[in-house]
């Protein structure tokens, strides 16, 4: 409880952000779901035949995984808030159609007799007859649709469209049971809160359910202006992987950066998703710089395989720098001097029962190994495909988020696991690293990507990122990992420290 309270007011200003953010997403994906749903609903009375094949699309659509739904989107729309608005919309159709539908199809006949018997036009008998018949039932569907969407909105962080999911993400990743429960309560907490009120606006008057609408439409307009009046400044947007290494590096970008220029305004989007989210977002200009390693260049974003066998570190970003101009006009500053590169872990102790020093002496004992690893490792040919090829190695293996791979381990779940060689868990839960004898894994040394025109248009900018080329050693980042990770320092702190203490920005 006491990790909670302080949490809740180390971060206080982050929730309200994150807060009003799933609060836009949700209101926003609520009203388009109503917009579309209850008129196809009205016209699906008369056409009965109409009425079930859509009723059939929209569970159909509600059945697809959010996650595959995301991925689908990204390549059409991008990344951010337009694709998760996207998603929850689709998840919400069903429900409020379902409802509406049902609740004007079972006004009892008698009554729409009577209404004909006055003369009363179809959008007389449709507001004063059947939406006010129907109206508990059409409720219902939209409470059900907006819990749907609060809960599902968490999901909206992975693609860098903010809200209370980067809470439970950022918990996730850092083993953080408190901030997990701080997102999924205050989640929670939205849609009882939300569900409540519209419980109420069944019963209340219209003039009162108008202003309550009203009210909503005027959140929405000002947050959309005020965004677009932010747009019109300029401002640096620096991005982050999930992590507390790309959130420390972030941050020293962002004082680098202000200390080179006391007239440029950085805002920083930590935790904003997986490797391709960044780049995708980078490439359409919804960032400006995010920390990318050479590795990952060669090996993931290269349209034509580079092999990188035998490169040394000069030659790896060379190659990664060149790649980056020609293929995406993207400009790889200079790396830093740490190599993050991906390894095998194991328990200390497992190593000195088995004799382990490199990964060729898993050989003998493969058979006894049962690992866990996250997906990309899994499926990166310089990952476990090039470790099972190369090292004649096979054996069983779950895929697992980063944080719970080392937890697994550190259970006896799992006794070996990949790993990056400055993660702080190696240290926290006394792990060792095998030796990449026969060299799987290429050189991953981390350095600012931006566009070659944002290089170009802001030389001041890369004047002052270029101050951490050839800084921060291997221990050194694996320290500040295990301040953020394990000691629960502010990442902002831990960046600003070492930037002072080598003499990169005065001290304030």
């Amino acid at each position: 409880m006491n990790q909670i309270l302080q949490i809740l007011s180390e971060r206080r200003g982050d929730l309200w952000v994150a807060l009003l953010q799933h609060l836009q997403i949700s209101l926003v994906s609520l009203l388009l779901a109503m917009i579309i749903a209850m008129p196809l609903a009205f016209w699906a009375t008369k056409h009965k035949k109409a009425a079930e094949f859509l009723l059939q699309v929209t569970s159909i659509l509600q059945t697809i995984p959010s996650l595959a739904l995301l991925g689908l989107l990204i390549p059409l729309v991008g990344i951010g808030t337009v694709p998760a608005v996207i998603a929850l919309v689709v998840y919400a159709l069903l429900p409020i159609f379902q409802n509406t539908y049902i609740g004007l199809t079972g006004i009892d006949p008698a009554l729409e007799e009577a209404a004909n018997a006055f003369g009363m036009s179809r959008i007389q008998k449709l507001c004063k007859v059947e939406i006010p018949l129907a109206l508990p039932t059409i409720i219902s569907g939209i409470r059900t649709a907006l819990v749907l969407i609060v809960g599902t909105a968490t999901m909206a962080a992975l693609i860098g469209a903010g809200g209370l999911g980067s809470f439970i993400l950022l918990g996730i990743d850092r083993n953080n049971t408190a901030l997990i429960i701080i997102g999924a309560v205050c989640s929670g907490a939205l849609a009882i809160c939300l569900s409540a009120l519209i419980k109420w606006l069944e019963h209340a008057s219209v003039k009162k359910a108008l202003g309550v609408f009203a009210v909503c439409l005027f959140f929405l307009a000002g947050s959309g202006i005020y965004q677009a009046v932010e747009n019109h400044t300029e401002t640096i947007t620096i991005a982050g992987k999930l992590g507390s290494e790309p959130e420390i590096l972030i941050n020293m970008y962002k004082e680098l950066i202000e200390d080179g220029d006391a007239h440029v305004k950085v805002v920083l989007k930590p935790n904003f998703g997986k490797t391709t989210f960044l780049y995708s977002a980078l490439k359409n200009n919804k960032i400006d710089i995010y920390p990318e390693f050479t590795g990952t260049i060669l090996e993931t974003f290269a349209k034509k395989p580079i092999s990188t066998s035998g490169l040394d570190e000069q030659q790896t970003y060379q190659k990664a720098r060149q790649l980056m101009k020609q293929q995406d006009k993207l400009a790889l500053l200079k790396p830093m001097a740490y190599d993050n590169t991906y390894a095998l872990a194991v328990k200390t102790s497992f190593m000195n029962k088995y004799h382990l020093h490199k990964i060729s002496d898993l050989a003998p004992i493969q058979f006894q190994l049962k690992g866990g690893m996250t997906m990309e490792f899994i499926d990166r040919s310089d990952g476990f495909k090039g470790i099972k090829k190369r090292y004649d190695l096979d054996f069983p293996v779950k895929s697992m988020e980063p944080a719970l791979r080392y937890q697994a381990i550190q259970q006896n779940k799992v006794n070996i696991v990949d790993a990056y060689s400055t993660d702080s868990e190696l240290r926290q839960y006394h792990l060792s690293i095998l030796r990449d004898d026969k060299h799987n894994f290429p050189i991953y040394q981390g350095a600012p990507l931006m566009s070659l025109d944002f290089a170009n248009n802001h030389p001041k900018i890369v004047q002052s990122l270029n101050k951490l080329a050839g800084k921060i050693t291997e221990k050194e980042m694996q320290e500040m990992n295990y301040e953020v990770n394990v000691k629960n320092v502010d990442p902002g702190k831990v960046a600003h420290q070492y930037l002072v203490k080598h003499h990169l920005i005065k001290e304030n």
